[in-house]
């Protein structure tokens, strides 16, 4: 039997928050009952957060940003690696009404310079290992105030005499005086509502410049509920590791939100995930949840030092930034015996809203769509498509963004009523599973027919050679458009380009193969691991 996208579409919200509600102060106060129990740990150095001491830090964080003038609704820019101070920092200043604005820190000066700017930030507070990628911009940006530095300081900035508007700068420790004694600390939450801006979250750039993206008060624990516990089924006891950062959507539920909505413990990694920085946490912490992106997955499998299933202890993986092509999903479960649960999520939507589930995982598609959200796909001429037929992928949810921050035109593009597009193309099965099919600006049409760069990508990858590719289209001589294929081959293998388009014509329509193949030794990435098909397609 057929059926229309309209039986598919997911049960409305699940989750009732008050008008008078604080994101920080609901997910603090649903860990009251075990204060003693570790939080966060630092996977490098060790360190461990309980708590109690999260509680107690992320109120002396609050009372800090009062006592330095920090009004409700000002915004602080958060450029923190992921340790323990990045959740005291980030809970902190929404205790306090403030809103913090958190930074990729791979980024590049410039890009800190646009954010600072762009968000008004009052605050800065930075590891002290970024520390030189933001001196360039001290006393050059009015509205900067106040930097808190984080951990490990080489040498302050000597030039503080330069400029009338220099902000004053000072460690985290000394900022808030931990010191002070946990009866003498002043307990104050702001008193925001639900529907209050709470914090921001730059997109990262896979389709050009970032945009500052307003979330509200409600949206985090709605994604705690909705796919952390509803989809995941994280638990009380469970060990998580995120390999997408805290700065990020899909890291900032991984790693904060949803273990702290259950009282499970959250591993951290201050440094880029590495295959080995992986292998060792897996290993030496054991996570029984592991999130990780398709790159990370693909380079995992490839490593010849990977751990054995025995070496760990996971009982459910994610993956989500890029779909997981289908044959990376069979070979990890074929290793580790756990389920790697594809999913789409997206700076504007907070987190997952699409997904495989525990027991029902269709390796090649994203899933179904996760309880609480609505989705449509969408044709050219804004009519819902029929099951199998391309579209735009389009969102309605609780935990939809308000606005691009100082970004008018793109926010009414992105934004339409109920409705937030995804910008993705994706096509309904007769089950309710959706199958991703590129991004709208990637998709291609050859010979009048349009071709997923996606589909093509997915045929390429399950060659033996492969480790990672990506597709775009280029005119040929008679400026008509055809794939061409960038392709990073595993080490130790090869391939020439006649085998790896033959490989294609084997298995997908002809029309669809890559006309030209292009051997590379690594993709342009964002930092969550997306691919940045519009560098390869800008003139060189």
């Amino acid at each position: 039997m057929q059926l229309s996208q309209a039986d598919h579409r997911a049960q409305p919200p699940l989750v009732t928050i008050p008008r008078r509600y604080n994101a920080a102060h609901d997910l603090l106060a649903r860990n009251a009952a075990w204060p003693d129990k570790t939080a966060f740990i630092n996977a490098i150095s060790g360190d461990t957060l309980s708590y109690g001491e999260l509680t107690r830090q992320s109120h002396q964080f609050a009372n800090a940003l009062r006592t330095h003038g920090f009004a409700p609704e000002s915004r602080v820019l958060v450029a923190v690696l992921d340790t323990p101070d990045w959740p005291v920092v980030f809970l902190g200043c929404i205790l306090a009404g403030v809103v913090p604005v958190a930074a990729n820190t791979l980024l590049m000066t410039a890009d800190f310079d646009f954010m600072l700017r762009d968000a008004k930030a009052q605050g800065l507070v930075v590891s002290g290992v970024l520390l030189p990628a933001f001196e360039p911009l001290f006393g050059n940006i009015d509205s900067l105030k106040t930097v808190v530095t984080v951990g490990e300081v080489k040498s302050l900035p000597t030039n503080t005499h330069l400029a009338s508007n220099y902000p004053s700068i000072v460690p985290l420790a000394q900022w808030i005086n931990r010191l002070e004694a946990p009866e003498t600390i002043a307990i104050e939450i702001a008193d925001t509502c639900a529907d209050d801006a709470c914090f921001w979250l730059y997109s990262s750039g896979s389709t050009g410049m970032p945009k500052g993206t307003v979330h509200l008060h409600s949206h985090l624990i709605q994604t705690a509920e909705l796919y952390g516990r509803g989809v995941l089924g994280i638990r009380h006891s469970d060990v998580v590791f995120s390999a997408a950062k805290l700065f990020f959507a899909y890291g900032l539920g991984n790693a904060l939100t949803f273990p702290m909505a259950v009282g499970a413990t959250a591993v951290l990694l201050p440094a880029r995930p590495t295959p080995i920085d992986v292998f060792d946490v897996l290993k030496r912490l054991k996570p029984t949840i592991f999130y990780g992106v398709p790159t990370l997955y693909a380079a995992l499998l490839a490593d010849p030092a990977r751990p054995t299933k025995a070496d760990v202890a996971l009982r459910v993986c994610t993956s989500a930034g890029e779909a997981l092509p289908a044959e990376i999903g069979k070979k990890f479960t074929a290793a580790y015996g756990v389920e790697i649960l594809d999913g789409i999520g997206s700076t504007e939507m907070l987190h997952i809203f699409l997904s495989n589930r525990p027991g029902a995982v269709r390796y090649g598609t994203t899933g179904q769509a996760v309880p609480g959200y609505q989705l449509r796909i969408v044709s050219d001429d804004g009519k819902d498509c029929a099951v199998g037929e391309i579209g735009e992928l389009h969102i309605s949810g609780p935990t939809s963004a308000i606005m691009y921050w100082n970004n008018r035109a793109k926010t009414k593009a992105t934004f339409a009523g109920d409705w937030t597009k995804s910008g993705d193309k994706y096509t309904l099965d007769a089950d309710g599973y959706y199958t991703y099919g590129g991004r709208s600006d990637d998709m291609l049409k050859v010979g009048g027919i349009y071709v997923s760069p996606f589909e093509v990508e997915a045929c390429l990858m399950t060659h033996p050679a492969v480790l990672e590719v990506a597709v775009i289209g280029v005119q040929d001589d008679d400026e008509l458009v055809k794939p061409k294929a960038y392709v990073v081959l595993k080490s130790g293998q090869s391939a020439t380009a006649d085998a790896l388009k033959a490989h294609v014509k084997q298995h997908l329509a002809p029309y669809k193969y890559p006309r030209w193949i292009e051997f590379v030794g690594e993709l342009p990435k964002t930092a969550t691991g997306k691919i940045q098909r519009f560098k390869l397609r800008a003139p060189r």
